[in-house]
């Protein structure tokens, strides 16, 4: 039987719930076949009660300040027909169909992460029993690699130290897409979560599918270790 891929993507709430829901379902060639991207009703347009999330931070996409452009990046969305505004059981209904026309294998980049805020928004993804991590497949087969660590030096991807003196480099879908597209100049993700698909973790699953079989895919990957991407450990000092 031909394997389909279901990647889904969220964007959430300070509430811990999906206002902005995207998935896709593609074949071992990369070749789209369904597409949904959706802002989920009583979430996304409750922002007194379900603000997009935010951090304390003073600038950048996760700030007040980033959050109300989110806000008007989505309004814009809306207004020219990229995003709709879709209930909680409609969003099942299209999972149901995807699970009965393709019945495909389940990934997201960092899944344990979507599996949780599906679940406590309601979305069932608990209807796909094939599942794997997709940042644990991409960590696992680039990761550790020679080549990956000189493009993490080339492309200065490094986390800030910790206080307790511990930097590691990055494996995110940004830097783990720039990677496998050779381009250290592509744009940082937009945090929607359609396009976060389109535009970065399709490729990342589109990479490892060229030389890794489904088998591999399911049972092979293992979980991010920060302790196994120490600066100390793994880079030459000059």
């Amino acid at each position: 039987m031909k394997d389909y891929f279901l990647i889904i993507d969220t964007e959430t709430t300070q509430s811990q719930l999906v206002a902005d829901f995207g998935a896709t379902i593609s074949d071992r060639k990369g070749n789209v076949v369904a597409q949904t991207g959706v802002l989920m009703d009583g979430i996304y347009n409750n922002a007194s009660e379900h603000p997009l999330f935010f951090t304390s931070d003073s600038e950048g996409i996760w700030s007040r300040a980033g959050q109300d452009r989110r806000y008007g990046a989505y309004e814009l969305m809306i207004n020219d027909g990229s995003r709709m505004i879709a209930s909680v059981a409609a969003v099942n209904r299209w999972l149901v169909k995807a699970l009965v026309t393709y019945n495909p294998i389940l990934t997201a980049y960092n899944l344990p992460f979507d599996l949780d805020k599906c679940n406590l928004t309601g979305i069932n993804v608990t209807i796909f029993e094939r599942k794997f991590c997709l940042w644990a497949a991409a960590y696992t087969q680039f990761a550790h690699t020679k080549a990956y660590r000189n493009f993490a030096l080339q492309c200065h991807a490094f986390n800030p130290p910790t206080n307790f003196g511990n930097m590691t480099y990055q494996t995110n879908a940004e830097i783990m897409t720039r990677f496998v597209t050779g381009n250290p100049s592509l744009k940082d993700e937009p945090h929607t979560s359609l396009e976060d698909i389109l535009e970065y973790e399709i490729l990342v699953l589109n990479k490892i599918l060229k030389t890794r079989s489904t088998k591999w895919l399911l049972t092979k990957p293992f979980s991010y270790n920060w302790r196994d991407c120490q600066v100390r450990d793994n880079f030459e000092s000059l």
